[in-house]
């Protein structure tokens, strides 16, 4: 959370200490967190004596697995290389940097700063700590975002050389954003512009030598997601992409969202109701939902296209105990119109992305979620972006 009032800040960390310790006190035994994450926005916005607090209210908690990695997103405003040394001390080894663009026509337009420099020092401080990686998030579709412009980012981002890509396209929501009601319609690029933007990135990252990892995602060939890529071996839990197997998620604060076993919860949206419910003595979940096996079915098909761009059809029947063409007849009916755009091939043996589909492989997964496919069960749907 990102306040000019940080008492607003303290009375908030007060009630994630209380909700760490509360869910602790609920669980059976210690259970060693192997992946810790700070997000959802700006984590350096807190002091760092706070922000330390928090981890070790954590550690003392749950306890760290013997491989522990811990992840944090960072805006360079918030973050000197000094301070990049304070978070490597509380065990953060991999950093995100949200960019978006570095041209400041951009930045004025979205009332986010932060340059070329700044940038370049802290991932160079990054790697003199040894941490495991860097990230780096680009967004396309910005106001006033030109593909000269955009295209200076995308040189000084590649010879930056992260570890990592996101090229995500921006979403204008203004209704539901508050700081995007300050920006003027008529600086966005329109759609046609959007996908240059889109194109000129791909091309650019593809010559840099990155992998396209998918859903947005690019990394170095030597980095563990194209490795585990290559090896069949990559998995997408809540968080994203990654080389390791998924485990349960415990998510703190607001909005946070959170999986054990084949549940999801979520936290409140809303920060004082948080604070309330905390300081009732419960938890702060508002919703949830319980995962039938066609749900199980369903996230077993999407995470291999979105992970492999394939599907081995005869490794989901003997997983499952089903035949898939059966199982899967109105979803492989719809697919029609995406194998006849060259989008997709199917095979009694395999589904598989095609190469020209792989920026789409959205839309294919889409196919078979049932909660996009059903009205009814849409209303009820625990989050779109999962």
């Amino acid at each position: 959370m990102i306040t000019a009032n940080y008492l607003k800040a303290e009375r908030y960390l007060r009630a994630l200490h209380q909700e760490i310790e509360r869910v602790g006190a609920l669980l059976p035994r210690k259970i060693p967190v192997s992946d810790l994450h700070f997000g959802g926005g700006t984590p350096t916005y807190l002091k760092d004596e706070d922000l330390a607090g928090v981890v070790r209210a954590l550690r003392d908690t749950f306890g760290w697995s013997a491989d522990f990695i811990g992840a944090i997103e960072l805006h360079p405003q918030t973050v000197s290389p000094e301070r990049l040394s304070a978070l490597a001390d509380m065990g953060f080894t991999r950093i995100s940097l949200g960019i978006q663009d570095f041209d400041p026509q951009v930045q004025d337009a979205v009332n986010r700063f932060q340059s070329v420099e700044e940038t370049a020092a802290l991932i160079e401080k990054a790697r003199t700590l040894g941490m495991r990686s860097t990230n780096i998030d680009l967004i396309y579709g910005l106001p006033k975002q030109t593909m000269e412009g955009f295209g200076r980012t995308l040189r000084a981002v590649i010879d930056l050389r992260p570890d990592r890509i996101a090229l995500y396209r921006y979403a204008h929501l203004p209704s539901r954003f508050k700081p995007q009601r300050q920006i003027i319609d008529a600086d966005l690029p329109t759609g046609n512009e959007s996908l240059d933007l889109m194109e000129m990135a791909l091309v650019r990252m593809a010559d840099a030598g990155y992998v396209y990892i998918g859903m947005d995602h690019f990394a170095l060939p030597d980095d563990e997601l194209a490795v585990a890529q290559r090896e069949g071996r990559l998995r997408r839990d809540f968080q994203g992409y990654t080389a390791r197997r998924p485990g349960d998620l415990i998510s703190f604060g607001v909005s946070a969202i959170g999986k054990i076993g084949n549940c999801y919860v979520q936290n409140t949206r809303e920060l004082m109701v948080y604070e309330k419910m905390i300081g009732d003595g419960g938890l702060a979940v508002t919703r949830g939902m319980r995962l039938n096996n066609d749900d199980a079915m369903r996230a077993d098909v999407i995470e291999r296209l979105m992970c492999d761009f394939e599907l081995d059809i005869a490794g989901w029947e003997r997983r499952w105990g089903r035949k898939f063409a059966t199982e899967y007849a109105d979803e492989l009916k719809r697919l029609d119109t995406l194998v006849k755009m060259g989008l997709v091939a199917v095979t009694p043996a395999a589904l598989r992305v095609t190469d020209a589909g792989r920026l789409l492989v959205r839309h294919v997964c889409q196919v078979f979620d049932a909660y996009l496919a059903n009205p009814a069960l849409r209303r009820a749907q625990y989050s779109r972006n999962h």
